[in-house]
């Protein structure tokens, strides 16, 4: 094998040739960032704010960073499993073009630069960082013992808010946890819709998921957790924005959200595996907006009060 050819097999492995999850995990992470900062000014008897510019770069950094070594630490876990799915069976792992020993290398480098990143931020936040990396290591083994490994994953993924407040804030706050309640109800829906895709070869390996375990509720459980995101949601940019001189708007700009999911349940009615992860891939757009919604309403507040 040549060096190109490692070099691309180690993109694979850490998926920067496929940036959907990246996406996944940044936006949210940049809501929390973007949030923290609101809430901290408005405690302050300010009425809005911007987070740190270094702040900001740093946990968008470290989501690009920790995302890629979940994705390393994933696919040693499944490196069995993978060979066997239609759709990972070209995998690094999968087809021998990486060892385990080399993804676990690549894990454990990813995750000391991101630990590099503290040094910029507050002490209390490298405390706070423990549990995303245990969270990280452990999720992809979960669909062994669990019919929940969706739940380890929002876990995992959302564990940077509670990180982004304790960096901006201080500490986390009930806004702080409705968040992240709102961003585990999102991620297990749209991550159920990803294992939908693959539940006919889970089904045939023994791999557990939430796509199993809701059966035929499925698109009703899915809908009930994005209905779930949407009030959660709701609630906050409420306790944030109204207050302000944009009022309800931020709030209102959520039907497009619920559009979006509309549209989503209605192609995987079908239960075909492609238009479930194509809806699983339309999600992206809801984390863009979502950022875009709030980046705009901090900014509004900031400028206009």
């Amino acid at each position: 094998m040549t060096v190109k050819d490692k070099l691309y097999a180690y993109m694979q492995l850490t998926r920067f040739d496929k940036p959907v999850g990246i996406e996944l995990l940044l936006w949210p992470t940049l809501w929390g960032v973007m949030l923290a900062a609101m809430g901290q000014a408005q405690s302050t008897g300010d009425t809005a704010g911007l987070p740190p510019l270094k702040v900001f770069i740093v946990f968008a950094l470290g989501a690009i960073l920790m995302r890629a070594a979940g994705c390393a630490i994933n696919d040693f876990a499944d490196r069995k499993v993978d060979r066997h799915v239609t759709r990972t069976k070209g995998r690094p792992l999968a087809d021998g073009r990486l060892t385990g020993r080399e993804a676990i290398a690549a894990f454990l480098i990813l995750v000391l630069l991101s630990a590099s990143l503290l040094f910029f931020l507050p002490v209390a936040v490298f405390y706070w960082s423990i549990g995303a990396v245990v969270l990280a290591f452990i999720y992809p083994f979960m669909k062994r013992y669990t019919h929940l490994p969706q739940v380890f994953l929002a876990a995992a993924f959302g564990w940077a808010i509670p990180m982004a407040y304790v960096a901006i804030a201080g500490a986390p706050d009930i806004w702080c946890w409705l968040i992240f309640a709102a961003y585990m109800c999102w991620t297990i829906a749209y991550d159920t819709q990803y294992a939908m895709a693959d539940r006919e070869d889970d089904l045939k390996i023994g791999v557990k998921s939430t796509a199993i375990l809701f059966g035929q509720y499925d698109l009703i459980i899915i809908s009930l957790l994005q209905t779930l995101f949407l009030l959660i949601m709701g609630i906050v940019l409420w306790h944030y924005f109204a207050p302000t001189s944009l009022g309800l708007f931020p709030i209102f700009g959520l039907a497009l959200v619920a559009m979006m999911f509309a549209k989503q349940n209605s192609a995987c009615v079908s239960r075909q595996a492609m238009a479930c992860f194509q809806a699983f891939l339309a999600n992206i757009w809801v984390g863009r907006y979502v950022f875009v919604l709030i980046a705009i309403s901090c900014l509004w507040t900031t400028f206009n009060g």
